[in-house]
């Protein structure tokens, strides 16, 4: 790509887990720059101090909406707490009233949007063929993605809601301190709660279009989920043929791996990608049990917030995603 096809892209909320991934991200893609980072708390410091993969002279700034409107960047990700983006998203669009310059990119990683029709929703993997150019991006929760990767393939064939038994490494609590990412209360520990009507149950009723029923939990270790989901099936089934249907889906995507065995967390920290596997049977075969497995850092949020970058700026969906040797390209495996 020529160098008129640079993008610039703006971080507001840049200091948690999430920005500091998406800015190794940013700086490792051929055709991105970042042009701001806005962290109230770390405002004044070297990003380079910060990141390692930065080596530029960019400095954190503790910037208001209307500043960070002003900056005009190509794309502006938001990685602010729930409640937080719609004032951003205002102050932009303010900004753009009655003005020449172009319409920015916006990817929501709070659950703001994820409700809003007028935003794309962004799991590429399920949602690429109802992208229309839309400039406005619902980022899709960790534990939501994971729902809806492992349910997807058999959604046709459910004879009722699928229940979801998730457990989260704690830095998906975020680093405002709380039970929940309290390493000493989370020793020798998991911990349950918003066991009903969780946010990332209705969105996953929401997208999916049928009732879920999801039990969120947050273990010991800092990063990744496993997400154990049990299937009633409307007709038995094979192991081999629900196996299949899931190479099937997912043939062709290159962060998508179906395994034989149930996944582990610890194999996928780290990873850009999702491992689907465990297709367990009960007696009769109508009842299955499927485990992925995703970093909730990563591909529940900042990987994915690349690839709708990506898709919206007009480069490949896995430009700047380093993929490893396990994750080569070659789609839904069978290392069965």
């Amino acid at each position: 790509m020529s160098a008129s096809n640079r993008k610039t892209i703006g971080i507001v909320g840049a200091r948690g887990h999430t920005g500091a991934e998406l800015i190794k991200l940013i700086a490792r893609h051929p055709q991105l720059e970042l042009a701001f980072v806005s962290s109230r708390e770390l405002a004044g410091k070297r990003l380079a101090d910060h990141s390692a993969d930065y080596h530029g002279e960019l400095r954190y700034e503790n910037l208001s909406h209307e500043d960070v409107a002003a900056r005009h960047a190509d794309a502006v990700v938001l990685a602010l707490p729930n409640g937080k983006a719609e004032a951003v998203v205002k102050a932009i669009d303010e900004a753009r009233s009655g003005s020449t310059s172009a319409d920015p990119v916006i990817v929501d990683l709070s659950a703001d949007y994820r409700f809003d029709s007028t935003w794309y929703y962004g799991l590429p993997e399920l949602t690429r063929d109802q992208y229309r150019g839309q400039r406005r991006i619902s980022n899709p929760g960790c534990y939501a993605s994971a729902m809806q990767l492992a349910i997807a393939p058999l959604r046709d064939l459910l004879a009722g809601p699928p229940v979801c038994f998730g457990v989260s490494g704690y830095s998906g609590a975020g680093t405002t301190p709380s039970e929940k990412n309290d390493p000493e209360k989370l020793r020798d520990n998991l911990m349950p709660y918003a066991l009903t009507d969780h946010m990332h149950e209705r969105e996953v009723t929401r997208h999916l279009g049928i009732p879920v029923e999801f039990m969120p939990h947050v273990a010991p270790h800092f990063r990744g989920i496993t997400m154990t989901v049990n299937l009633w099936l409307t007709q038995p089934l094979t192991r081999e043929a629900i196996k299949t249907r899931y190479v099937q889906k997912y043939k062709d995507e290159a962060l998508l791996e179906v395994i034989d065995d149930a996944p582990w967390v610890s194999r996928i920290a780290n990873q850009h990608g999702v491992q689907i596997g465990g297709f367990t049977l009960a007696p009769g075969g109508k009842r299955v049990v499927v485990v992925a497995t995703l970093d909730n850092l990563l591909k529940g949020a900042a990987t994915q917030a690349m690839q709708n970058l990506n898709l919206a700026l007009g480069y490949p969906e896995l430009e700047g995603i380093s993929l490893g040797e396990r994750d080569s390209g070659l789609g839904a495996r069978d290392f069965g």
